[in-house]
């Protein structure tokens, strides 16, 4: 399946919520609020009829999928590494998605979507521990350091996320100018984002 590439607006509003696809604070985010509650095509509102509970499942599914930016394909093998650890299956793919890299340049404050922060990833533009990597599937360990390079710290939209006084980063990561660090695993308390993953176990269980 490739990458969506039509409006975002149009799957957050599909899936009723804010999926963090656009610039907070943007003419088009602020779009999205005042019509987050109309559903897109034709007949919007007189679309809606109660949902099945697979209908319910699928929906939970997709919302998930897409505030992480993965694909079909990934997602499922996401979810499949995540049923063969004796943890809780759910709470085991919610961490797994936060500690891919682009979410985690993201929740760091060095981009302001996480769209955005797969691109800086994939140009080469991230450094972990010094290094570069330029996958954003790359999953993130405890004590890791992430430096985003001086050339997209000179980007306008960089500088104003790093100019904010009270950025909001999750406990499990820290930041310190421009450099991030990986304090602990994130655990499901530390996911911001309202997902009921039962459902999503439910749906890949039928």
């Amino acid at each position: 399946m490739a990458r969506y590439t039509g409006p975002r607006n149009r799957l957050a509003r599909r899936e009723g919520t804010d999926l963090g696809l656009k610039t907070v604070g943007s003419s088009s985010h602020a779009s999205l609020l005042r019509r987050m509650k109309i559903l897109p095509g034709q007949h919007g509102q007189k679309g809606r009829r109660k949902a099945s509970d697979y209908a319910r499942q699928l929906r939970e599914k997709q919302k998930m999928r897409r505030i992480y930016g993965v694909l079909e394909r990934q997602f499922k093998k996401y979810f499949e590494q995540a049923s063969r650890d004796k943890a809780n299956t759910g709470e085991v793919l919610l961490t797994l998605l936060e500690r891919r890299l682009d979410n985690v340049v993201y929740r760091l404050g060095l981009a302001p979507t996480r769209a955005c922060a797969r691109q800086y990833v994939s140009h080469g533009h991230i450094l972990v521990n010094g290094k570069k990597v330029n996958i954003p599937s790359f999953l993130v360990e405890s004590d890791m350091t992430i430096t985003p390079k001086q050339k997209i710290l000179e980007t306008p939209v960089v500088k104003k996320l790093l100019e904010e006084k009270n950025p909001t980063i999750p406990a499990w990561l820290a930041r310190k100018g421009p450099v991030g660090k990986v304090v602990r695993m994130p655990q499901k308390e530390d996911v911001v984002d309202e997902i009921n993953e039962q459902l999503i176990i439910e749906f890949y269980s039928r």
